[in-house]
């Protein structure tokens, strides 16, 4: 106590003397300065927080594993404890050889390099403490003023901070003031802290430095970029040797001790831990994360404060992402649409946890990169909405027909609810959300073999336009609307379809003519397989903050937003594609529900659906612009398409995702049918077609001739140049089936040989890859599938499964 006093009196009397001698040339009025500074030296503030400085933040999957670290400074704390002695003597021989003699301010040392500096030879009198202080002040600056201020080369400065470290030496131990300047200290070489410098230049702990690599640290941090041992390791290793003969001179080493280390060689292994989420294995994942927390209020007063929390407080992020179905997913979309493909085309998916909304993983087509100019890299998220790095969004067909048939479910109306749909056909009397009356709405199916008569088992299964457009006005467009947004969907630019003034006319809504986001569209299929409980999506489960020592645990945001029989019918609607209909070789192994979509003009691909476990949505497109760049006549990878549709690559992609995903999951089964609506049969089929409104006036020549010509067995080449001279189009499907026939020969046709379609009609041709047999019924679409007839825009949009 009687040394602290006097140390207390010392520092008061000659601490303005002593710090202006060094901070100043010798120069008249020096006494008078000093003493000035001196007099209120003892009056001055004297607690300084020692927050931890700033450090890695980690974002982890949910299993545990490292997705991405994400810091300002490359700093990992360790404790006294586990630093090499070897390390703790070298920094005290080099910076402050009486650490654990003084209190704060080494007197005799200070002396000493106040008579060499007034005689022309600077030399450092700031001790460990000190320079602890120094770096604690920087570290906690929030702005340039303060960060200048922290560092100002003046008198003030320096007294303050020999304040600070008297009253800092007086409730901090030895052992905890050294701790910290080890953890704080800039080592050289982006590598802030003695562990961060040991793994950055050496591929070691601080815990297990050698005295040669000890002394090569410590000799970097009076003058880090001088002594960077990556650009000038003469220069360094020559600092090195000064801190062994230091570490002799204090007693720390023997001389033989440091002659052997001297002999050493520098060998650095430099390994700098990858920062941020671009060399991430889930960059756009990741990059979600980050606009989660920048983004989200919970998290800090503004987007600055969020964002330097998230790369200064070394927190741990736990998230959703669950590693097996992001795995099975990325490599989905990469086979089917590869990341540098020359058309520019992008696969992105989303998928979703029902009862959760968790985000079990996020998938693109794509490297993640500032650079859009470079052939298959882009920073942009076509999974998720604007606001969290994505798009303005892409239309998205025929998916948007599951909300037509809840609206229509919540309204009343049962599973028997029939309309006539003939190929082509005008809706009017529509009302818009406005109280707005709508102009007459005509649209066409995309081929006529799906008109008829049909209710919501025929109508889902087939697809068909026109049934689904009488069944919005029948519903109600406006009610219509409100469903997809109780259900979780919003315009991908995050306005509601309620109040944009464009989406208030849109007539073809159910079409799916508005621009959204997979992750948005898969959210809402969770929420109908989740029997209509919606959970805001989520990707951040957990998160502890070193720094505060708190933990903040998110839990799912969920409400009952929709009749759970109204869910539950919805979703058995869904089950109908596979059941025949356009997703008919789709199937995963186990009961699942989903909707294929393709835009008018085949301007996007979709396809979106459930199991109980789990909801994906995929999207295949051109980000330059989908009408601009439609998927026609393209070749993506190695395959040519003359026509993408839903079936075609967003519902193989989907099929093996969901497939990858489910493996060692137990099967469980979707909701039944709940019999408040009705029975579950489709329309019969009527007798006779001689009153067919789309009979002998659309047929073709090629209708009368035959109809579709049988080219099984026939090379690729061959069949297309029979196909085409009957008048039809051939689109060969990049899905083969197994067959007898020849490998790349046709396994089979759909619609089947004999088929008769109208002139123009599409005809998909699938081909043989030799291993077996398989029925026309595993082309997408099954036996059912119908072609595609090459209609024109309806208002400018249309629905092509």
């Amino acid at each position: 106590m009687l040394q602290r006093i006097s140390q207390l009196m010392v520092i008061g009397a000659i601490a303005g003397l002593l710090v202006a001698a060094l901070a100043l040339p010798a120069v008249g009025g020096l006494g008078i300065t000093a003493r000035n500074v001196a007099s209120g030296f003892l009056d001055m503030p004297s607690q300084l927080e020692t927050p931890p400085p700033p450090q890695r933040s980690t974002i982890y999957d949910a299993d545990g594993g490292v997705i991405a670290e994400i810091f300002d400074q490359n700093r990992e704390l360790v404790d006294i404890d586990d630093i090499s002695p070897n390390m703790t003597d070298a920094i005290m021989a080099i910076e402050d050889s009486r650490f654990y003699e003084h209190g704060g301010l080494d007197v005799s040392g200070t002396l000493r390099a106040a008579v060499r500096t007034m005689g022309g030879n600077t030399e450092g009198a700031s001790s460990i403490t000190q320079q602890y202080v120094k770096n604690v002040q920087i570290e906690a600056a929030t702005s340039q003023e303060e960060l200048d201020h922290a560092r100002e080369e003046t008198v003030a400065r320096k007294i303050r901070e020999l304040r600070y470290a008297v009253a800092l030496e007086q409730r901090m131990t030895k052992d905890e003031i050294l701790e910290g300047y080890l953890n704080i200290a800039y080592f050289s070489d982006g590598a802030y802290g003695v562990e961060s410098a040991a793994q950055h230049f050496f591929q070691v702990s601080a815990a297990d430095l050698e005295l040669h690599q000890a002394a090569t640290i410590a000799g970097l941090v009076r003058y880090p970029y001088l002594y960077n041992p990556r650009f000038f390791p003469e220069q360094t290793e020559e600092r090195r040797n000064v801190v062994l003969d230091r570490m002799v001179a204090t007693s720390a080493i023997t001389e033989a001790e440091a002659d052997e280390a001297k002999k050493e060689k520098l060998e650095l292994e430099l390994d700098t831990p990858p920062n941020g989420c671009v060399p991430s294995d889930q960059p756009f994942f990741c990059d979600y994360v980050v606009q989660e927390i920048e983004q989200d209020e919970r998290f800090g007063p503004n987007e600055t404060e969020r964002a330097r929390w998230l790369r200064t407080a070394g927190l741990e992020i736990h998230t959703t992402l669950d590693p097996q179905t992001q795995e099975a997913g990325q490599a989905a979309v990469d086979k089917w649409v590869p990341r540098e493909n020359e058309s520019r085309k992008v696969a992105a998916q989303a998928v979703v946890e029902p009862g959760t909304g968790h985000i079990l993983g996020m998938m693109q087509s794509r490297n993640y990169g500032p650079d859009e100019s470079q052939l298959g890299e882009t920073s942009i998220n076509f999974a998720t909405d604007s606001d969290r790095g994505g798009s303005s969004g892409f239309q998205a067909g025929s998916t948007f027909k599951a909300f037509t048939l809840a609206a229509a479910l919540e309204q009343g109306l049962p599973f028997s609810t029939s309309f006539n749909s003939p190929s082509s056909t005008t809706v009017s009397g529509q009302t818009a959300c406005n109280g707005g009356r709508l102009e007459s709405w005509s649209l066409s199916n995309a081929g006529d073999s799906n008109a008829g008569n049909h209710n919501m088992i025929s109508g889902t299964k087939a697809s068909s336009n026109t049934f689904f457009a009488q069944l919005q006005a029948r519903a109600g467009l406006c009610n219509t609307m409100e469903m997809a947004e109780k259900l979780g969907l919003q315009r991908a630019d995050g306005t509601l379809f309620t109040e944009n003034e464009n989406s208030l006319a849109n007539s073809s809504f159910t079409l799916g003519s508005e621009e959204v986001s997979p992750l948005r569209v898969a959210n809402a299929y969770a929420t109908l397989a989740a029997g209509g409980q919606y959970c805001e999506p989520q990707a951040i489960s957990r998160i502890e903050d070193n720094q505060s020592g708190s933990t903040i645990e998110i839990e799912p945001e969920c409400d009952q937003a929709i009749d759970e029989d109204v869910a539950d019918g919805t979703s058995y609607l869904l089950t109908q594609p596979f059941n025949g209909g356009t997703a008919a070789s789709l199937g995963i192994g186990r009961p699942a529900a989903g909707k294929t979509g393709t835009t008018d003009g085949s301007a996007a691909a979709w396809f979106a659906g459930f199991t109980p476990q789990m909801a994906s949505t995929v999207f295949v497109g051109d980000p330059r612009g989908p009408q601009q760049y439609p998927l026609r006549n393209v070749t993506i990878g190695d395959r040519h398409f003359g026509t993408v549709y839903g079936a075609t690559i967003p519902g193989p992609i989907w099929q093996e995702t969901m497939r990858g995903a489910h493996e060692g999951l137990e099967t469980e089964q979707l909701a039944s049918a709940p019999g408040r609506f009705g029975s579950t049969s489709e329309p019969r089929a009527p007798q006779d077609d001689d009153d067919d409104d789309d009979g002998d006036e659309e047929a073709s020549p090629a209708s009368d001739d035959g109809g579709v010509p049988d080219v099984v067995g026939m090379p690729e080449s061959a069949a297309v140049s029979a196909l085409e001279e009957a008048g039809y189009s051939a689109n060969v499907s990049g899905t083969t089936l197994r067959s007898s026939e020849a490998e790349g020969s046709v396994a089979a046709v759909n619609p089947d040989p004999g088929s008769h379609l109208p002139d123009g009609a599409t005809v998909n041709v699938f081909l043989s890859d030799g291993t077996g047999r398989e029925s026309a019924d595993g082309a997408p679409g099954g036996a059912d599938w119908h072609p595609v007839l090459p209609a024109g825009p309806v208002n400018g949009r249309s629905d092509q499964d």
